[in-house]
């Protein structure tokens, strides 16, 4: 019999301690599916529509910079107007977007096909939509190997001044204070000058000299000046963690501090890492670009974005378009870089998504 309870009585009911059914179980607990920090990152990453155009973008121009030149009929260094078995023809200078030269034109008269010049020709009557590619595949690579270098630099020295402390740490962060003292951009200058005229003896005959000394010199002007910001960085975060329980854990079961860094600290700073490194690219792009611009980048006639900018100043009233393509190319690539970049860290810093 069913025997209303009084509402001013202190019994227990009972019936409200009953074992839950399935039913009840599934309608009150909302299970969240298991997951990972990569998984959590990457879902936030992909609600930013912004960053997911701009890392298309990047895919694009990249795999553009690759695959174009395979099926491109024209070289970046072949001058057009000197095609054998035709005679020399200077028409080929200085062509308009989509406009032939005279040994062109007579050949489609006579009905052969010819592939359109897109962007014209330069002074030397080279393609220069086929220059504009190879440029960017010229600064995506300097721009990718430099901060691979920043990145190993400054992972080694941050981690080793982080964890180590004491002597270590404070002369080799009065090293890092000396190099941010310095004026970035002359030292840059300099460096880039030097380093031109010396490695070219250096490198002869080597397997570098296919490289060239300028890029050579890029390279070594980043593995110098660059790495700073990373190994602060890096050691910041190694401060912040070598008093975790972990690694004192680590450190009573008598683990080496190398073992350590490799295992414990590293693993646990690498989103900050990662996102650092995709955020250095586009500086190294840029440093390349205006380094290239002055003359101390690629050595001739291999294209980039900065030389064939520079290249266009002669003739800027005349084919002004010659600037303008380079340089929006070159936006173009450090803006998306930078736009995915803050869409990384966004979505993988863990400070910001607590």
């Amino acid at each position: 019999m069913d025997i209303k309870k009084n509402p001013l009585s202190m019994h227990i009911n009972v019936d409200s301690f009953l074992p839950a059914s399935d039913e009840d179980k599934a309608y009150m607990v909302k299970m969240r599916p298991s997951s990972t920090f990569f998984k959590d990152g990457m879902k936030r990453l992909l609600k930013n529509k912004v960053a997911v155009v701009s890392f298309f973008v990047i895919v694009i121009i990249t795999l553009s910079s690759i695959i174009l030149p395979f099926f491109w009929p024209y070289g970046y260094e072949q001058q057009l107007g000197n095609n054998f078995p035709y005679p020399v023809d200077n028409s080929y200078s200085n062509l308009k977007p989509f406009e032939y030269g005279e040994t062109e034109k007579a050949r489609m008269e006579a009905g052969e096909k010819i592939f359109p010049h897109i962007f014209g020709t330069d002074a030397q009557g080279r393609d220069y939509f086929i220059r504009v590619v190879y440029g960017t595949r010229i600064s995506l690579a300097v721009g990718f190997f430099a901060s691979i270098i920043v990145l190993i630099i400054g992972l080694l020295i941050g981690s080793i001044s982080g964890y180590f402390g004491g002597v270590i740490d404070l002369v080799l962060m009065r090293i890092v204070d000396v190099i941010y003292a310095l004026p970035d951009m002359l030292m840059v200058i300099l460096l880039a000058a030097v380093l031109k005229e010396t490695l070219g003896d250096a490198i002869s005959g080597t397997f570098l000299q296919g490289i060239g000394s300028n890029i050579i010199s890029l390279f070594i002007v980043f593995a110098l000046l660059y790495w700073v910001s990373m190994a602060r960085l890096v050691r910041g975060q190694i401060l912040s963690l070598r008093e975790q329980e972990y690694v004192l854990a680590s450190k009573a079961a008598g683990a080496k501090g190398g073992w350590i860094i490799r295992k414990h600290l590293i693993p646990n700073c690498v989103s900050v890492i990662f996102i650092s490194t995709a955020l250095q690219i586009p500086s190294a792009i840029f440093t390349e670009s205006y380094l290239s611009f002055l003359g101390l980048g690629v050595n001739a006639p291999m294209p980039s974005l900065g030389s064939l900018a520079n290249d266009a100043l002669n003739g800027i009233h005349s084919y002004f378009y010659r600037l303008l393509i380079p340089a929006v190319v070159v936006s173009l690539i450090v803006l998306s870089l930078n736009l995915f970049g803050d869409g990384l860290r966004d979505a993988f810093d863990p400070k910001l998504n607590d």
